[in-house]
């Protein structure tokens, strides 16, 4: 859903519970209440035939239409809520699985490496009129946009990881005509794009520094007895980039005191503490936090205070 827009859900069906009617009417009142303007978006489904999806079981026109009703800002003009409407219309892509384990088409019986879910079951790219799409793994980002542009028809191609339970990208199918296509284009222009690449590096690189340098400056406030060279090791470490750490979270990046101790408690918990060998040797994580956990306030309070003068 795009800035500055909301979906209202309608009063549904005649099974939804009352609360939920309620729900919905309320902030319908307040959307109208606050000036804001309906927008109509419409929903199709990720399958060949692109069908409009449906939001009720009854498929009452009026319940359906408030299900697809958008709120936007009044001070939008005319021409951008039509750009963002085409935008929000616009259908997703179509979704290619990779095959874990062994199935089989609805129509020819046949089987494969990759399916597409269509109504009846799963269909072979064959009998889904795909099969002379190439496939372009993930890792170049540039030829995937370029070929899945000069391309008519296209899918991403999605497999299911066990163990984070969801379906991840491995790469889209294209036309092989639009493939030669984006890897002319590619090489055309590879030179000029590497230095691109390296420029936005450097800049990344400076800006992870200057982050990192205050974050460290932020552990020595909360954390005057910290030592200077273990809070810039601590915000090293917290602030990578890409690392899902707690620095590198929307309040770590703000400094929020509570994130900053946070990252200070968990270098404690790992560095001074015995609680990485509780976890090699099989105690559960929750039981190796509370027996560590005097340890670490111990530390934390110990920092807390005035470092030497």
């Amino acid at each position: 859903m795009a800035p500055g827009t909301r979906r209202v859900p309608g009063a549904g069906d005649p099974g939804q519970p009352r609360q939920a009617v309620g729900s919905h009417e309320a902030i319908r009142t307040w959307a109208t209440g606050q000036g804001l303007v309906p927008s109509e978006i419409v929903y199709v489904a990720r399958t060949r035939d692109r069908r409009t999806l449906r939001f009720s079981k009854s498929a009452n026109p009026d319940i359906e239409r408030a299900y697809r009703t958008h709120w936007v800002s009044p001070a939008l003009s005319e021409t951008k809520r039509r750009r963002l409407a085409e935008r929000q219309s616009r259908p997703a892509d179509l979704v290619v699985v990779m095959a874990l384990k062994d199935w089989t088409c609805a129509e020819c019986s046949g089987t494969g490496d990759l399916l597409i879910m269509e109504g009846p079951g799963p269909l072979c790219l064959a009998c889904a009129d795909m099969d002379h799409l190439v496939f372009v793994p993930s890792g170049d980002a540039a030829l995937t946009r370029r070929a899945k542009k000069a391309s008519g028809l296209c899918a991403v191609v999605v497999l299911f990881s066990r163990s984070r339970k969801r379906y991840e990208r491995q790469g889209i199918l294209v036309e092989d005509a639009a493939l030669d296509e984006a890897e002319r284009e590619c090489l055309a222009d590879g030179e000029a794009r590497a230095c691109r690449r390296e420029r936005e590096e450097a800049r990344r690189a400076g800006q992870d520094l200057a982050f990192q340098a205050e974050m460290a400056a932020e552990i020595v406030r909360l954390f005057p007895g910290c030592p200077a060279t273990r809070a810039e090791a601590i915000a090293h470490h917290a602030g990578a980039r890409g690392s899902g750490r707690v620095g590198r979270s929307a309040a770590g990046r703000a400094l929020d005191p509570q994130a900053v101790t946070l990252a200070v408690a968990a270098s404690v918990r790992h560095e001074d503490t015995g609680y990485d060998e509780l976890l090699m040797s099989g105690v559960p994580r929750a039981a190796a936090r509370e027996q560590v956990g005097a340890e670490v306030q111990r530390i934390l309070a110990s920092w807390q205070a005035p470092g030497p003068s």
